[in-house]
Order: C-alpha cells, then sequence, then structure tokens
C-alpha cells in the first residue's frame, strides 16, 4: 500500500477498507507515514466525511496502537465519565466522588485544558501537591481502595491519538465527527472500564455549535462504545453559558467544594445529581435524584473527594485555602432587566489572558485568576448589582472591562435555560 493512494482514495469519496485504516494507523504511528500525510488525510477526511464502519475500524486501529488498561482486578461495574468540553466545567470534580460515595468505582483518566476550554487536571493540579500521574498498578490500588481516582492519561496510552490530535490542532481538522468520535472513544475504551458516559456539550462554547451536530456525534460515540460491549449513554448538555458561577481553576476547585457541602447553585447541583443518576444506573445501581442528592446533604460525597484528594498526595488544608490574587475586579450592572446572555466562549478567552487557560500546550498557568459569576442567565438584575468579579494578578485596562461588561447581555424580557438538552442511549 501507499499513503498517497490511500489519500486520494478518500479525496475522492470513497470508503477505506479496515486493512486499509489499520495499515495507515500503524504507520503513522512507526513514522513510516509522515505528518504531511496524515494531515492530507484528515483534510480529505473533513471534507468527505466517514461511514460509521470507517469510523469504528479508525477507533479500534488507534485502541491498538498502545497500551490497554486492564480493571478487572476492581470488582463492580467500572463506570468513567468524557465530556466533549467547555468553560467553566467542573462537574467531574464533583461526579466521581458522587457516583463513588454509593460504592460504584470510577476509575477516570483526564485531560488538560486548551484554548478557551479548561482541564479537569489542571484544577486538580492547583491543589498543593496532588499527583495526576500515576503508575497503572497504584490507579488500580487507589481505586480499589477509595473507590474513586482521577488521573492523567498514560504517555502509552492510545498514541496515535496524541499525534493525531496534535496534527488536528495545528490544521484546521478538530471539528469533524469521525475525528472527534474516533479520538474520545478510543481514549475510553483503552482506559478499561465497563460503561461510559458521554457529556457532549453544545452551544457557543462547545465544538458542536447546534443540537443537530451534536446529536449526531452522540449517536456515533454511542454506537462506538456499544459495539465494543461498553454500555454507553450521552448526555448533550447547553454550554452557552459557562457551566455554574466560576472559570478558573482554583475557583473551580472552590465551587466544587460548595457544591459539595450542600450549598452550591440549585440548578447545577441538580445537573450533576442528574448526571450521577445515568451513571450510577448503568453501574445497575438505581437511584432517584433525591436519594442521590441526600449523598451531597450528607457529606458522603464530600468525604469521597477528600479521600481521593488525600490518596493522590493532595493537601486537604490547601484544598480550602481562598484564591490569592493581586487584584479583583467587581462589574456592576448598569441597568435594569435580566440575564440573557453569557457568552461561554467570550468569557472562556478572557479567562484564558488572565492566565486561567492555555493558548498553546506550553503556556504556563496562573491557577488563582478566573471570573465568578454572581449572577447567571435568566436571574434578574437591577443597576448597581454585582454582576460578576474578576480575579487577576496584573492589572485590568477600562477598555478590556468595557468590553467585558458589553459580553454580559441583558434585556427586558427573561429567558428560561436548560442544562440536559437530550439523552442518547
Amino acid at each position: 500500500m501507499r499513503a498517497v493512494d490511500l489519500i486520494q482514495k478518500k479525496r475522492d469519496g470513497q470508503e477505506l477498507s479496515t486493512d486499509e485504516i489499520n495499515w495507515l494507523i500503524e504507520g503513522y504511528v512507526a513514522g513510516t507515514v509522515p505528518d504531511y500525510q496524515m494531515s492530507a488525510l484528515a483534510m480529505a477526511i473533513y471534507f468527505k466525511n466517514m461511514s460509521t464502519r470507517e469510523i469504528s475500524d479508525l477507533t479500534m486501529a488507534m485502541v491498538k496502537s498502545g497500551d490497554q488498561i486492564d480493571l478487572s482486578a476492581i470488582p463492580g461495574i467500572k463506570v468513567d465519565k468524557h465530556s466533549t468540553g467547555g468553560v467553566g466545567d467542573k462537574v467531574t470534580l464533583i461526579l466521581a466522588p458522587l457516583v463513588a460515595s454509593f460504592d460504584v468505582p470510577v476509575a477516570k483518566m483526564s485531560g488538560r485544558g486548551l484554548g478557551h476550554t479548561g482541564g479537569t487536571l489542571d484544577k486538580l493540579e492547583s491543589i498543593k501537591g496532588f499527583k495526576i500521574e500515576v503508575e497503572q498498578e497504584d490507579f488500580i490500588k487507589q481505586v480499589q481502595e477509595t473507590g474513586v481516582a482521577v488521573i492523567g492519561q498514560s504517555n502509552n496510552l492510545v498514541k496515535a491519538d496524541k499525534l493525531l490530535y496534535a496534527l488536528r490542532d495545528v490544521t484546521a481538522t478538530v471539528d469533524i465527527i469521525p475525528l472527534i468520535a474516533s479520538s474520545v472513544m478510543s481514549k475510553k475504551i483503552a482506559a478499561g472500564a465497563d460503561a461510559i458516559l458521554l457529556d457532549v456539550t453544545v452551544g457557543e462554547g462547545a465544538f458542536m455549535k447546534t443540537v443537530e451536530e451534536a446529536r449526531l456525534l452522540a449517536q456515533t460515540m454511542v454506537e462506538l462504545g456499544k459495539a465494543v460491549g461498553r454500555k454507553t449513554v450521552a448526555v448533550l448538555t447547553d454550554m452557552s453559558q459557562p457551566v455554574g458561577t466560576s472559570i478558573g481553576n482554583r475557583l473551580e476547585i472552590l465551587e466544587a467544594l460548595e457544591i459539595l457541602q450542600g450549598n452550591g447553585r440549585a440548578d447545577v447541583t441538580e445537573f450533576i445529581c442528574e448526571l450521577a443518576q445515568i451513571m450510577l444506573s448503568l453501574a445497575n445501581v438505581e437511584k432517584t435524584v433525591a436519594e442521590v442528592r441526600q449523598h451531597i446533604e450528607n457529606g458522603a460525597a464530600l468525604k469521597k473527594f477528600e479521600e481521593m484528594v488525600s490518596a493522590q498526595g493532595g493537601d486537604l488544608v490547601d484544598l480550602y485555602r481562598p484564591v490569592a490574587v493581586d487584584y479583583t475586579i467587581p462589574i456592576y450592572a448598569e441597568e435594569d432587566g435580566y440575564i440573557v446572555g453569557l457568552p461561554a466562549l467570550e468569557f472562556g478567552l478572557f479567562a484564558m489572558k488572565l492566565g486561567a487557560g492555555r493558548a498553546v500546550k506550553t503556556d504556563d498557568l496562573d491557577y488563582e485568576t478566573g471570573i465568578v459569576f454572581h449572577k447567571k442567565v435568566g436571574e434578574a438584575v437591577s443597576k448597581g448589582d454585582l454582576l460578576a468579579t474578576i480575579y487577576a494578578n496584573e492589572n485590568i485596562s477600562e477598555n478590556i472591562l468595557t468590553n467585558f461588561r458589553k459580553n454580559v447581555k441583558i434585556d427586558k424580557a427573561s429567558v428560561k435555560t436548560k442544562e440536559i438538552i437530550e439523552i442518547i442511549s
């Protein structure tokens, strides 16, 4: 076979065979198929798409390109969760220990943030001493003993995805369903969980801008999971505004703690309890949302989170420490009305410029910076009300603050929001 022939075949809209896909991925990992040819193939896929069979073959070829984790030593049905990316998304920080508090093991590998999207690992690393690089044996032992672990992806896990994702990021081929689905599901399958909950974000702050696009991606990933014997459910969730009240690593840890202590916003708490109910059901543990919420109200989920932090070297005193920044800048409402828009993309990029996110993978993070919103979409405001607080370590010009205020959309008529748009199983 020759890579150029397979690129031409896909460019012309033909299907690649299983053997051809395996040959391409094996060659790419081995270095015999160079970056420039894989870039051309990714662009051909972008414009000509792939069949369900091709996506399945691509996913499994990527799974086989590295290690696969065997979680059989952990008793019970192991569950995992993945989000397709968002702004202020601290859901895993609460959801993983909440599910584990019902004696359902959660063995999770997470990622870092890039651009306007945040990463769970970055948030956890804002806790002094917290280790995200854990040997596989220690990872399994921790889940056996505490029921939950959230760690970084092994360097040997799905090698093809690491190479291909970096390539897609610089060739404008990130937002295409076959490549997103195969990237997500190859990692989830290789990570060894028995059941997977997929949080497919949709809206202005997500890769998928429309419900139709998100539904197609979700259906594709659910089919991939089921094809290899993994119980898989996808939930379409709204990402038109940031999740919860905070954007920023340390700030999101503090919001997660607030929710785990039973003091978080009711809508976010309810949303996470609904996701937990679905994850528990995947493990054949049937609970009502009210029963799930009890584990937040009685402290069981918080205790499990503290156990995980301690097990991974985190300092429990530092865990509860407030943020430490040079500047806290309040933003006040300049008119009466209702919040009708908090564009997730705009505020995610703003937080990134404060140092809370990375423009490129090599950027250092400022764990302390970010934004806390005191009002969310649908809520009434009066002139002079505190809308948000910016946490920064550099002074911010009045022009930038004016742009910030312009992105807080206020109107005379209220709008309604809904976190879970649709469930696909």
